[in-house]
């Protein structure tokens, strides 16, 4: 584990944060229903998406900037690459929260608004929320999965451009199945060096969905659920709901988002469950819509749709932040839990 000086690093960031080709508005119109799936009809293009060296580069041109931002290196992936957590900690005190992204490495768009959101935290737009909240944001965890360097054949995933993105690690692991026994490089370095490391109090795991899911007749932009295993505190879950309902009223309230309730697992291998029960952390789990790549074609979603999802990203980790540090998240109204309908599958012709 190494955290990276602060000084004069010149990098040349052109083409390296794969978002800006995207314009944040520019779908936002469009959004939930009607941004495309796959279907074989749509070019699926990753190299218009952040590689994991745009990413690196990105963040050191970042803490260089960013005087109360540390970059830190919490461990290697299974090829080797160094894992990442951008942390901004002014005071032991505050509330801490962590933001994951891309366990798995067909899921991308949410490492996307991870970065533009760090970028944010560097400007006026967050200027001064970083006072009475703690943030820890890993934005890529699968990296050898998000850079398709892996073990096994990619030839039936449909995407294409530069590379293909598989869920696994590069050996065929899902790392959102390894909360328990760690045996993965990726968990262990995340376990190790940033959950048992930092007294954290809320996280935010940020996943992508099929993209055929519905609620109340109308596609979803994505899905929300807290810990369901039985062995989590109510505490626990109490603050996982408060975390959903400040999510919620963000992203459902935009007009162009519409949030159903995910289908989860009890299971304690994944994050959600087992980060809640081993220690004592409020987790919500966010699904948003489509994968960057897959071999089941209805899970992928059409690139027109990743300026939303982008957008809704970093709209979920700003208010949240921005809810934690003025104290607003005490006092939500978790009700609309028992109310949110259950996600169900659009039936195809």
């Amino acid at each position: 584990m190494k955290s990276l000086k602060k000084g004069a690093i010149t990098l040349s960031l052109a083409g390296a944060l794969a978002l800006s080709a995207v314009p944040l508005n520019s779908t936002v119109v469009e959004a939930v229903g009607n941004g495309p799936g796959y279907g074989g009809n749509e070019t699926i293009n990753t190299s218009i998406l952040t590689t994991y060296s745009e990413m690196a580069d990105f963040l050191k041109k970042q803490d260089a900037k960013q005087p109360q931002m540390e970059l830190e290196v919490i461990g290697q992936s299974v090829k080797g690459r160094d894992l990442y957590v951008a942390k901004y900690m002014s005071n032991p005190e505050n509330p801490t929260i962590l933001f994951l992204t891309q366990q798995h490495g067909n899921e991308q768009l949410t490492t996307e608004g991870a970065l533009e959101f760090i970028k944010h935290l560097g400007t006026g737009k967050m200027k001064g929320v970083t006072d009475n909240v703690n943030i820890l944001v890993v934005p890529m965890l699968n990296a050898d999965g998000a850079m398709g360097d892996v073990d096994f054949s990619l030839d039936d995933y449909v995407a294409s451009g530069d590379r293909n993105l598989p869920r696994y690690n590069a050996v065929g692991v899902d790392l959102n199945r390894d909360h328990i026994d760690k045996i993965q490089p990726e968990t262990k370095a995340l376990h190790e060096n940033v959950m048992s490391k930092y007294d954290i109090d809320y996280m935010i795991d940020l996943h992508h969905q099929g993209a055929s899911s519905e609620r109340d007749g109308e596609l979803v932009s994505g899905s929300i659920l807290y810990p369901t295993t039985p062995n989590a505190d109510p505490e626990v879950v109490e603050g996982s709901k408060k975390l959903g309902a400040v999510v919620f009223d963000a992203v459902d309230s935009t007009g162009w988002g519409h949030l159903g309730k995910y289908r989860g697992g009890d299971a304690e291998t994944i994050s959600r469950n087992g980060i809640a029960v081993e220690y004592g952390i409020s987790t919500l789990l966010f699904e948003m819509r489509g994968m960057s790549d897959h071999e089941y074609e209805p899970y992928v979603l059409g690139q027109k749709s990743n300026g939303y999802l982008i957008k809704q990203t970093i709209t979920t980790l700003e208010s949240t932040v921005r809810a934690i540090a003025d104290g607003s998240i005490d006092t939500q109204d978790t009700s609309f839990w028992d109310t949110l309908a259950f996600q169900q599958t659009r039936e195809t012709e």
